[in-house]
This record gives C-alpha cells, sequence and structure tokens, in this order.
C-alpha cells in the first residue's frame, strides 16, 4: 500500500542552486512568504501546501532559486515556523542543512503589541528579549510588556 502511494505523489522540480525552507506549518506559509518579501523576488519561487507530513499534520515547502537568507531573514522565520528546515542547495545538491532556531534578541522585525509603546509613534526600531521560545513570548526594551506568539505583528 505505501508503495501504491509513492507512485500517486507528483514531484516538483528541482534547483540548481538556491534554498528549500521546509517543515512549515501550512497556515504559516503566506506569512514566510510575505516576511521573506518572496512576491517581490525576481527569482523562481515553488511553494506547496497542505502536504503530508511526518512531524506536523501537514506542512508547506517553499523552494527560491539563486537565493541565500541572511540572519535576519533566517530570524524572521524561526518566529513564524520555529521547527522549519532550511536546505541549501548548489549543483542540484544538498550542501548545507539549517535548523531555524529563535534567537534570544529580535532587533527589528516583530511590532510591539502595546499601541502606547513608543515603537509605534516615533521612529525607533523596537527590540525584544525572548523570554519563552515555546510558545514564543517577547519583552519588549522600552515599555517592558510581553508580546505573545498569538498578537505578534512581523513587519
Amino acid at each position: 500500500m505505501k508503495e501504491q502511494k509513492k507512485k500517486l505523489k507528483l514531484k516538483v522540480s528541482a534547483i540548481s542552486q538556491g534554498t528549500v525552507i521546509d517543515h512549515i506549518p501550512s497556515e504559516n506559509l503566506f506569512d514566510v512568504i510575505s516576511i521573506l518579501e518572496l512576491d517581490k523576488t525576481p527569482n523562481m519561487i515553488t511553494f506547496g501546501a497542505n502536504l503530508d507530513s511526518d512531524k506536523l499534520v501537514n506542512k508547506a515547502i517553499i523552494k527560491v532559486s539563486n537565493q541565500f537568507f541572511e540572519n535576519d531573514e533566517i530570524n524572521k522565520i524561526a518566529l513564524i515556523a520555529p521547527h522549519a528546515k532550511l536546505n541549501i542547495i548548489k549543483d542540484y545538491e544538498v550542501v548545507e542543512k539549517k535548523v531555524v532556531e529563535i534567537p534570544d534578541q529580535v532587533v527589528g522585525i516583530v511590532k510591539c503589541f502595546n499601541p502606547k509603546c513608543i515603537t509605534n509613534a516615533e521612529p525607533i526600531t523596537t527590540s525584544f528579549s525572548v523570554i519563552s521560545k515555546s510558545p514564543v513570548a517577547l519583552k519588549c526594551k522600552y515599555c517592558e510588556k510581553i508580546t505573545n506568539e498569538s498578537q505578534m505583528v512581523i513587519k
């Protein structure tokens, strides 16, 4: 039965070089596309949602040709999809695997939940200490309010 199931799966073409972001919760796929501004890239992008997964109920995947992400971009992914995996592809081969990790400090990525925070009224870069990674909870450097995962807005 399992062998028969494998034959029914459609394959997405491989990329010669770039990044594959795997194990994204399906409901977060478009958040990842948005925060990485992939809607503005000239590179070829392939994505799929609601794919079978052994680790998640279902997962999403994004393949981006000719693009490699910096640490701040990877940190953004970690806030939305903390169990995502990045595969760096060169000459159609995985040359490096990265597990995204939520950093101890989050600077300029997330908006403060507190509407009275100075960062929401003045042109000041937000800065948070991560006080919990699961579930995500961030403490604002300026107003000391806690922004929880459900309240988080990525800039």
